[in-house]
C-alpha cells in the first residue's frame, strides 16, 4: 500500500498515534439525518421517525381540509409549532379533523341553527365566516348604537332579514368614555361631565336630520318587510320614506318628533301600535300638540294601541283620535301636559278597552260639569300608576267616565284618600281591584266601596299601611270568604311579626342567644 492510500484510510486528526490500526470506511446507511448541512450529524431513533411521520401527515391533512373550505380565513391555518402540541395532547381550540359541515348546504345549516337557543347565536357565529353569515340571516331584531353601521351598508349585508330595528340610541352623539348610563322611557343616554339645565341632550348632541333621513331611506330600501322601527329626531322626509316603502310596518316608536314630523307617517296604512314621545323631563324637549294629534289620527286610522308621552294636547286632539281611530282598544297617557277638559273627549273612543295613566302630575285641571262627561261603554281595564290623585273632582270625573270598567289597578298613587276613592262606587261592574302603595286609604274607606260591588271576585291589597287587620268588620270578613282570589298584605310590619312569632327572632340581649344551638 502506498503512502497516499494510507493517508486516505487514516484519521485526519494529528493527535492520534500512527501505530493505531486504520479506521475502516463507514458504509452508507438509509437512516435520515436531521440536516445535511451540519457536520455533527446524528441518526434519528425509531420514536422520532414515527413522531415526524405523524406530524407530516397531520399537517398535510389540515392543509387539505382547509383548502376545501371557501369561508376559512388564511390566518386560521395552523403553524408548524402548534402541531406537536396537538399530537402530544395539549389543549388547543383549532379543529383536529376535517370540517364535515362543509358538505351541508346553507339551507340545511339554517334549519339546524334555527333550533338552537337565541342565547347561543353569538358564540356560534364566531366559529367561521360561513356560520357568521348564516346566523346573520336568523337575526330579526337589533339595536344600533353606531349610526355608521347603517349608513355604510354593513348592517344590510350582516343582517339581511331584519324585521325590527332600533336606531334611537345611534342618533345621539354620546361620549364613549363615560361610565354613567341613564335610562328613561326605553332610551339610554351616557352622561358626560357637564349637567345641563334643559336636559342631557342638546340639539348639538344629535345627528343632523339629513344624516338620519339618509339612514331611514336605506333601511326602507333594504327592509321592505320591516314590522317595527324606533327612531329619534327624524324629519318628515325620513318618516315618509319608511311609510311609503315599508308596507308591512305595524309598530313604530318616535322620540323627539314635532307636529310637522308626524305628517311623514300618514302613509302607514297598516300601522297598529304607535308610541309617541314628545317631551321627557331632563332629557329633551319637543312639542306635540293638537295639530300633531290630528295629523296622526287622520293618517293612521288602523291604530289598535296608542301611547302618548309628554304630549301637550287637549280636548280637540283626543276627540280627533277617538273619531278617526275606530279600532283603538288601548290608550296609554304618560306624564301628559294636556289642557283642562281633555277627559271629556275619552267618550269618543267607543271601542276603547284599556286606559292607562302613568306618572301624571294631575289628571285634569278642569274636567267640567259631570253631566257632560259621558262614558266609555266598552272599557274593561283602568290602570293608574304613580299618579297624583289629590284633586277629588278630577278623580271623580275619571271614575264616572270609566264606570263600566271591570278591572281597577291603583299602584303607588299619591293622595288617594277615602273621600276620593269613594267616587269609585259608580263602577259597580268591577270584578278585580288591586291596591298597592296607597298609604292614605283606610280600612273604612275600602269597605265603603267594595261592599257595593256585587260582582267583585278578586281583591289585592299590598303595602297600604292604614288598612289594618284589626279593623276588619264582619261584613268585610264575609266578603273575603266568597272571593275567588284574595291577596291581603296591607301592613308589612304586622305581617313580619306574625310570620316570625315563636322563632325568637326580634328578642333583645341574652334571651335571644340562649335559644340558639350551634
Amino acid at each position: 500500500m502506498s503512502l497516499s492510500q494510507e493517508e486516505e484510510t487514516t484519521s485526519p486528526n494529528p493527535n492520534i498515534n500512527s501505530r493505531t490500526p486504520p479506521t475502516p470506511i463507514p458504509t452508507p446507511t438509509l437512516t435520515p439525518t436531521l440536516t445535511s448541512l451540519d457536520r455533527k450529524t446524528r441518526t434519528l431513533s425509531s420514536p422520532e421517525l414515527l413522531f415526524k411521520e405523524r406530524a407530516l401527515k397531520h399537517a398535510t391533512l389540515i392543509m387539505k381540509s382547509r383548502s376545501n373550505s371557501p369561508f376559512e380565513s388564511p390566518r386560521s391555518v395552523a403553524s408548524p409549532r402548534s402541531i406537536p402540541e396537538r399530537i402530544l395532547g395539549f389543549h388547543s381550540h383549532e379543529p383536529t379533523g376535517p370540517d364535515y359541515t362543509s358538505f351541508l348546504s346553507d339551507e340545511i345549516l339554517l334549519q339546524v341553527f334555527s333550533k338552537v337557543p337565541v342565547s347561543h347565536y353569538v358564540s356560534n357565529s364566531l366559529v367561521c365566516k360561513r356560520w357568521l353569515f348564516i346566523h346573520g340571516r336568523l337575526v330579526q331584531s337589533i339595536k344600533v348604537i353606531d349610526f355608521g353601521f347603517v349608513n355604510s351598508g354593513r348592517a344590510f349585508t350582516r343582517f339581511p332579514n331584519l324585521e325590527n330595528i332600533d336606531i334611537a340610541r345611534a342618533c345621539i352623539k354620546m361620549p364613549r368614555n363615560s361610565g354613567i348610563l341613564i335610562t328613561r322611557n326605553n332610551l339610554s343616554v351616557y352622561v358626560g361631565v357637564k349637567l345641563l339645565s334643559d336636559g342631557f341632550i342638546e340639539e348639538r348632541d344629535l345627528l343632523s336630520s339629513d344624516l338620519i333621513d339618509n339612514g331611514l331611506e336605506l333601511i326602507s330600501k333594504w327592509y321592505p318587510n320591516l314590522r317595527r322601527i324606533v327612531v329619534f329626531g327624524s324629519s318628515e322626509n325620513g318618516l315618509l320614506c319608511v311609510s311609503s316603502k315599508c308596507k308591512m310596518l305595524q309598530e313604530m316608536e318616535l322620540h323627539c318628533c314635532g307636529d310637522m314630523s308626524l305628517m311623514g307617517i300618514s302613509g302607514c296604512r297598516n300601522l297598529q301600535v304607535l308610541k309617541l314621545i314628545g317631551c321627557v323631563d331632563g332629557f329633551y324637549n319637543s312639542v306635540v300638540s293638537d295639530i300633531g294629534l290630528t295629523i296622526l289620527a287622520q293618517g293612521c286610522r288602523r291604530l289598535v294601541k296608542l301611547e302618548l308621552c309628554g304630549c301637550e294636547g287637549s280636548y280637540d286632539g283626543i276627540k280627533a283620535i277617538g273619531q278617526c281611530c275606530q279600532m283603538l282598544e288601548e290608550l296609554t297617557i304618560r306624564d301628559h301636559r294636556m289642557d283642562g277638559g281633555w277627559l271629556a273627549a275619552l267618550s269618543f273612543c267607543e271601542n276603547l278597552k284599556t286606559l292607562r295613566l302613568q306618572s301624571c302630575k294631575s289628571i285634569d285641571s278642569s274636567p267640567g260639569l259631570l253631566e257632560h262627561l259621558g262614558s266609555c261603554p266598552t272599557l274593561e281595564e283602568l290602570h293608574l300608576q304613580q299618579c297624583q290623585l289629590r284633586d277629588k273632582q278630577a278623580v271623580k270625573a275619571l271614575f264616572l267616565i270609566c264606570k263600566t270598567v271591570r278591572e281597577i289597578v291603583l299602584q303607588n298613587c299619591w293622595g288617594l284618600e277615602d273621600e276620593a276613592f269613594a267616587s269609585a262606587t259608580v263602577c259597580r261592574r268591577t270584578r278585580l281591584l288591586s291596591l298597592e302603595g296607597c298609604s292614605l286609604l283606610t280600612t273604612g274607606g275600602l269597605e265603603s266601596v267594595i261592599l257595593n260591588w256585587k260582582e267583585l271576585e278578586r281583591l289585592t291589597v299590598i303595602s297600604c299601611n292604614n288598612v289594618k287587620d284589626s279593623e276588619i268588620t264582619p261584613d268585610l270578613a264575609t266578603l273575603f270568604s266568597v272571593l275567588k282570589e284574595l291577596k291581603w298584605r296591607p301592613d308589612s310590619k304586622s305581617l313580619l311579626s306574625a310570620g316570625l312569632a315563636g322563632t325568637g327572632v326580634g328578642n333583645k340581649g341574652g334571651r335571644f342567644f340562649k335559644g340558639l344551638k350551634v
